[in-house]
């Protein structure tokens, strides 16, 4: 994860918490070793540059759990300069440290934006391209890529997502759901229990669907199984059609939840060619005038 922030001396402060153990690997353009101090010594070099906002890069490096057990201090320091050097950010200041008070050890990062020359560093797509980084220095050291991660989760699950596809294809061809509650309802019966995604402001983000023993998001199991795209195959009735598009809110599981204008614009638009299709498949005529 990488990405450009203003508040080094928060972030950096929260990182450094001793409730969370945290121990520095690697250090260089600096003499201070406290938030305090570093922050002030970022800042003496981000004066060059007042154009800049967000002139620290943040970075967290996280290997795999089982990688994570086997690396010491000697060899996480290796991984941050490697990254450091592949990212062209070796004649930055920069310090890093790791967290081993949970069971995923990971190295937070952090590196001045501006260069002793007052350059500020391009951010475009950083986050992008710390990954890209990221899995090349794994590659080279020889631990597990976020790719293989991937890709054996997928293997594991595979036979339970064809399972799950079925099961899906089965309700919206025979129920026909009306809506989403109708939907989530009939998938208990084989059994499915899906779980919505909701953040904190009560905006409905998408479904999780518990099956077999796994925990899969809709679009893991399938890319027809996003929430966008089972609202595209359910047919909604009028009233829902309605509150969706005057409030961007619906009814879900007792609950009322706001939906993201791109949904809402999903489900009228489906709901436009249901009523069109039904108008032909009656034969009535629909004239335009040029």
């Amino acid at each position: 994860m990488g990405k450009s922030i203003s508040h080094t001396s928060a972030s950096m402060g929260y990182g450094l918490r001793e409730d969370k153990k945290p121990e520095i690997i690697h250090s260089q353009y600096l003499a201070g070793d406290t938030p305090k101090e570093i922050t002030q010594e970022f800042k003496i070099i981000q004066q060059q540059n007042h154009k800049c906002q967000k002139n620290t890069l943040s970075f967290v490096l996280s290997p795999t759990i089982e990688d994570g057990k086997k690396l010491d201090n000697k060899k996480l320091k290796e991984i941050t300069e490697r990254f450091l050097k592949e990212m062209k950010l070796r004649e930055n200041q920069a310090i890093a440290f790791i967290h081993r008070n949970r069971q995923h050890v990971h190295i937070h990062l952090y590196v001045n934006r501006i260069n002793f020359q007052g350059q500020a560093y391009k951010d475009s797509f950083i986050g992008k391209r710390s990954q890209q980084v990221a899995e090349r220095v794994a590659k080279q050291m020889g631990l597990t890529t976020v790719r293989e991660v991937q890709q054996q989760k997928l293997d594991k699950t595979k036979e339970v997502r064809m399972m799950l596809k079925r099961i899906h294809d089965r309700v919206i061809n025979e129920v026909q759901p009306k809506n989403f509650d109708q939907y989530i309802k009939a998938m208990e019966a084989y059994p499915v229990k899906i779980i919505p995604s909701i953040n904190k402001q009560n905006q409905l983000q998408g479904f999780r669907f518990e099956f077999a023993g796994q925990n899969l998001k809709g679009s893991e199991v399938h890319r027809s199984m996003s929430m966008g795209r089972i609202a595209e195959q359910i047919g909604f009735d009028k009233n829902v059609v309605q509150k969706v598009s005057q409030d961007k809110s619906m009814k879900l599981l007792g609950n009322t939840v706001r939906v993201s204008p791109n949904l809402a614009a999903k489900i009228a638009t489906k709901a436009i060619k249901h009523v069109v299709k039904r108008t032909i498949d009656k034969g009535i005529g629909i004239g335009i005038e040029i």
